[in-house]
Order: structure tokens, then C-alpha cells, then sequence
């Protein structure tokens, strides 16, 4: 696994065996996940969402505590995965990363409790599946508006983003920090 340059956010490349019939891998490790972050992921829920091209999805979080840490990998078409670190008192701070998932690239996104994430589909028909360390709980779950530019996202200027009502109204990072909505980061005890 590989860090995206925010700690508590790592990218895996699997290894992927293919001959005559197709393909294989495996798409999650708990035993990768738990050396990179700590502790065990503590699987509750399984999500899968299918967008079109230019659906912008985030940024999204959950308060902590509980948090919700969350593993991606894109089935099918590609996205654009926006990492953002919003936890008051980290290093990296306001700062976001992007990585490209696709269906080709057979890789997976872990995103720890406490951070960010957005989501932009680059092509029609693009699935995403996730698994959450944390059933939803609508009660504990907040979004940034993706577009903030103090985030520094790099869309792509080739893509027109098309957001949900709620993600169109949601605070900018400073409103949310003002609003007292965002965790607060503690040091990794790895």
C-alpha cells in the first residue's frame, strides 16, 4: 500500500493473475489495511453507487468520534477520488490529493476516519463499490462543498461536475471549521 501523500490515506495496486478465462484479484486484504493503519477495519456496511459522467459526490465525512473509515475500488468506468484532510490541527491540513481509480487499474482506496472524500465519474456507467468500517448513521454524516476552492482540487476542466442538492448547499471548509463540525487530528500510533 501505498500513501497519497495525507496521513491516514493509502492507495493499493493488486496483483492481478489473468490466462484464457479472464482475470483474478483480490480487491481488500484486512491484514494489508490493518498494517498501514493500525487496526482492523471492522467491516459493517457495503455500498455501491453508479454515476455518470461529471456526478460529483462529496466531500463527504463522518464526525468523530464514531468516524468511518472506508475502502474503494471502481468496478467499472473511472473516477476522479479526491482525498481531503479535514481534521483541525493536522500537518496537511485544508490539503487534498487525487488519485484515479478504473476498472483496469484493479486498485483500492483506504480512507481513514477523520478525512474527506470526494468523488468525480469520468465516464458514463461508473461503478464504485465501498466498504465502511461503520454502518450509516445519517445522524453523524457531513459534507464540504466539493468546488471549495481552499480545498485545491484539481477536477478536470473537461468534466462538468453535476452535484446533489446537499453537496451544492454544504459548507465551505472554513464555514465547517467555524461551524465547530470537523474532527480534530490526533497523532497515528503507527
Amino acid at each position: 500500500m501505498t500513501p497519497v501523500g495525507i496521513s491516514g490515506a493509502w492507495l493499493r495496486r493488486a496483483r492481478v493473475f489473468s490466462d484464457t478465462r479472464g482475470s483474478f484479484h483480490e480487491w481488500f486484504q484486512g491484514a494489508e489495511i490493518r498494517a498501514v493503519a493500525g487496526h482492523d477495519f471492522g467491516l459493517r456496511q457495503a455500498n455501491c453507487v453508479v454515476s455518470r459522467r461529471g456526478a460529483l459526490r462529496g466531500v463527504h465525512y463522518t464526525a468523530t468520534p464514531p468516524g468511518q473509515a472506508k475502502y474503494f475500488t471502481c468496478l467499472s468506468g473511472a473516477m476522479l477520488a479526491a482525498v481531503v484532510d479535514i481534521r483541525v490541527g493536522s500537518p496537511t491540513f485544508g490539503q487534498s490529493r487525487t488519485v484515479e481509480l478504473d476498472a483496469g487499474q484493479h486498485t483500492g482506496l483506504y480512507v481513514s476516519e477523520g478525512l474527506g472524500q470526494a468523488f468525480l465519474a469520468l465516464t458514463d456507467d461508473t461503478v464504485l463499490i465501498y466498504l465502511c468500517s461503520r454502518q450509516f448513521d445519517p445522524g453523524v454524516e457531513h459534507a464540504i462543498n466539493p468546488l471549495d476552492p481552499q480545498l485545491g482540487i484539481a477536477w478536470p476542466g473537461d468534466v462538468v461536475p453535476d452535484l446533489s442538492e446537499k453537496d451544492s448547499a454544504a459548507p465551505t471548509l472554513a464555514e465547517a471549521q467555524r461551524l465547530g463540525l470537523l474532527p480534530t487530528y490526533t497523532e497515528p500510533t503507527t
